[in-house]
């Protein structure tokens, strides 16, 4: 018993069968020949008979029990076959589907073959062909051969290319024609294939049929195209009303809810009028749908692996960003244009009769990608594959000549980055970029850092006919208009000469009569506070901002902030984050805690002066985070008290509190004699949330 009869003699045809049959639904494909047959694998869900039906045959089958849906696949030329179905099911009460197979003849407009003759049969053809003069490659087939045997000369002339089939060559030599020209050949054959085939027989004139793409119609333009060859076509010998493949297969999703469950794919969820006997029909389980996301490198077709181009023209959808899809764009494939995970999902739920989809992403999937949070969307439901592509920096690094294995990597495009930090740290910068005029300001920031001597390269269009590369300092290209989406290599030779944590000389800093924290205390301090790499950090009461610049320099991926009340000071601190090159610090100028209502939650604090407010100062720090990491400094006793107080009244924990008294060495003639410094207590604990 089977639900759906099929005259599966095309690509198509074949496809649909095997669609139904993995997705657990009995089919019945008829073909004509054994060759038909056997390009399909007989399965427990699908039966195969090959051999050509008269009408009452094909009645008598589609009046067999259980069978609900008659499907015409059948060649655009088998127009007899496809009048006889239509009779049958005129007869048998069916209502046939037609799955027509999509035409490419609207594209010989676009000027690719200079000399195309559109006939309507290959008898016409033939009679054409009797006027000219040279080598023919035919490739319509050996059924009807016999027409053209009206050429004067043909058997020289012409170069047959047929199937297989059994019988086929001997057909061809009672009829006259030479062995030698003979081309007896399974395709699907490439337009570099059928280049060669004309070259290699001479031929100078290419007849097919408008078979589509499946038949590989384009593939024979552009092979003519290719061999300086005249092409002529034999059109459809009629106009014909039906659904594509994916029409055919939404509408059979539909009916027989594929997709939906395993319970509703067995058969227990058929149609009213279906026979009753299908009920007992217990088909395999469907089988998870498959969703394969591939990275196609900068975005031309060229660029893309030949993995990565077999999946595509092996999909039943391509789905991505509207960039992405223009380089699979001569597969003619059914397309979805978007690019955040619940769409993309979202249509895949909504079109249970694509069983193959393919996503495109930029790039390589493994670099600044969208694939690691849309395969945990996708995952259980789908079978994620993945395909690696060629990543910018790559391919960039290999337009300049230069390597990558020793570049820090990071994106701008759509995040925050500390680039001002990176390239002042490391010798090599690799960086996506986005948004107008992006370029020149990243440029200006660097001059502004004082690192204006910088080598910057920037790409843009990358792999496209108008890919443009250029290069000069950061401060040649400071305020360019050079935007978009586009990459940058910073190359700086004199980088990593400066500490990258605590230990700068008090000397380096830009001080004028700014009170500063001295090395030693800032030392323990920032030893205390156990910065990691992305930390948030308040720094209240910055003075000179160097528990600032130290800060920022061990965390280059978080940022710091900077409050301080007096004028004078703010401008020192933001003369000295451009001399040590620390743009992740921003400079607030106000009193705490006040200041400090706006700014974004803190992952650790350190207050070097409260101006008497160190209670509200703390309530506000462990208000914003109740686990925020807390160091102290005080001189005056009475800051001490308040301090200690505050350790006793408010949820913190860890509390340590350590007593420094340091000297430093003065030279007075021969001699060294040591100097005190004022002696200073370092509190430092963490919230203690309950």
């Amino acid at each position: 018993m089977y639900k759906v009869l099929i005259f599966a003699g095309t690509i198509e045809g074949r496809s649909v069968a095997e669609y139904l049959s993995a997705a657990g639904i009995p089919v019945h494909a008829c073909v004509a020949t054994e060759y038909g047959a056997s390009l399909m694998e007989k399965t427990e869900n699908l039966q195969i008979s090959s051999k050509r039906l008269c009408v009452e045959e094909m009645v008598e089958m589609m009046q067999a029990d259980g069978c609900e849906v008659v499907i015409d696949a059948t060649h655009p030329y088998a127009a007899v076959v496809s009048a006889n179905i239509r009779k049958a099911c005129e007869i048998a009460g069916k209502e046939p589907i037609r799955l027509l197979r999509s035409s490419e003849a609207g594209q010989l407009d676009d000027g690719l073959v200079s000399d195309v003759i559109t006939v309507r049969s290959v008898k016409e053809a033939a009679e054409f062909l009797k006027t000219t003069e040279g080598d023919v490659l035919i490739t319509t087939g050996s059924k009807e051969l016999d027409a053209y045997t009206v050429i004067p000369d043909f058997a020289e002339r012409l170069h047959p290319r047929f199937l297989p089939a059994p019988g086929a060559v001997e057909a061809c030599l009672e009829l006259g024609y030479l062995q030698k020209n003979l081309i007896c050949m399974q395709g699907p054959f490439s337009k570099e294939m059928n280049a060669a085939m004309l070259k290699q027989t001479g031929s100078v004139w290419l007849v097919t049929k408008e078979s589509g793409k499946a038949g590989g119609f384009m593939d024979k333009v552009e092979a003519a195209a290719m061999a300086g060859a005249k092409l002529i076509v034999i059109g459809r010998p009629c106009v014909e009303k039906g659904y594509s493949e994916e029409e055919v297969r939404k509408m059979l999703a539909e009916k027989f809810a594929i997709g939906e469950s395993e319970d509703a794919a067995a058969g227990s969820s058929v149609l009213p009028e279906a026979d009753s006997k299908m009920e007992e029909i217990q088909a395999a389980p469907v089988g998870k749908r498959q969703v394969t996301l591939i990275g196609i490198g900068m975005g031309s077709r060229e660029n893309m692996t030949i993995e990565a181009w077999k999946d595509c023209e092996e999909a039943d959808v391509i789905l991505g960003a509207t960039r992405m899809l223009q380089c699979c764009s001569d597969l003619n494939k059914p397309t979805f244009a978007a690019y955040k995970d619940a769409e993309l999902k979202g249509f895949l739920d909504e079109h249970p009769e694509y069983q193959k989809a393919v996503i495109l992403l930029s790039g390589d999937i493994g670099f600044y990608s969208g694939a690691k949070k849309l395969i945990a969307c996708l995952e259980p439901e789908y079978e994620v594959r993945t395909r690696s592509g060629i990543s910018s920096v790559v391919y960039f690094c290999g337009k300049l000549k230069t390597s990558w294995e020793d570049v820090k990597l990071m994106s701008l495009h759509g995040k925050n980055g500390n680039l001002i930090a990176a390239a002042a740290n490391h010798k090599k910068v690799f960086s996506l970029i986005g948004g107008k005029d992006a370029v020149g300001n990243i440029c200006s920031q660097l001059v502004d850092y004082q690192l204006g001597h910088v080598r910057v390269s920037v790409g843009t269009r990358l792999s496209y006919p108008d890919e443009e590369i250029i290069t000069g300092t950061a401060e040649e290209l400071a305020g360019k208009p050079i935007g978009g989406l586009c990459v940058i290599l910073v190359e700086n030779p004199e980088a990593g000469k400066k500490p990258v944590t605590h230990g700068i000389e008090d000397e380096e800093f830009i001080r004028a009569k700014v009170p500063m924290t001295k090395s030693e205390v800032r030392s323990i301090s920032l030893s205390k506070l156990r910065l990691t790499e992305d930390s948030v950090m308040y720094d209240i009461g910055a003075g000179t901002g160097s528990i600032s610049i130290e800060a920022a320099l061990q965390a280059p991926e978080g940022f710091v902030y900077a409050i301080e009340k007096k004028e004078e000071a703010c401008a020192l601190i933001e003369e000295n984050k451009r001399k040590f090159h620390t743009a992740n610090i921003e400079v607030v100028s106000g009193l705490a805690p006040e200041a400090l209502e706006d700014l974004p939650v803190p992952t650790h604090a350190f207050i070097g002066g409260s101006s008497g407010n160190m209670k509200e100062i703390i309530e506000l720090l462990l208000k914003k985070n109740p686990h925020v990491r807390l160091v102290i400094n005080t001189i005056a006793l009475e800051s001490v008290a308040e301090t200690l107080d505050c350790m006793k009244t408010l949820p913190v924990k860890d509390v340590d509190i350590i007593h420094v008294s340091s000297a430093r060495s003065r030279e007075l003639g021969r001699y060294h004699m040591m100097t005190g410094m004022n002696p200073i207590y370092i509190v430092s604990c963490t919230g203690d949330a309950k």
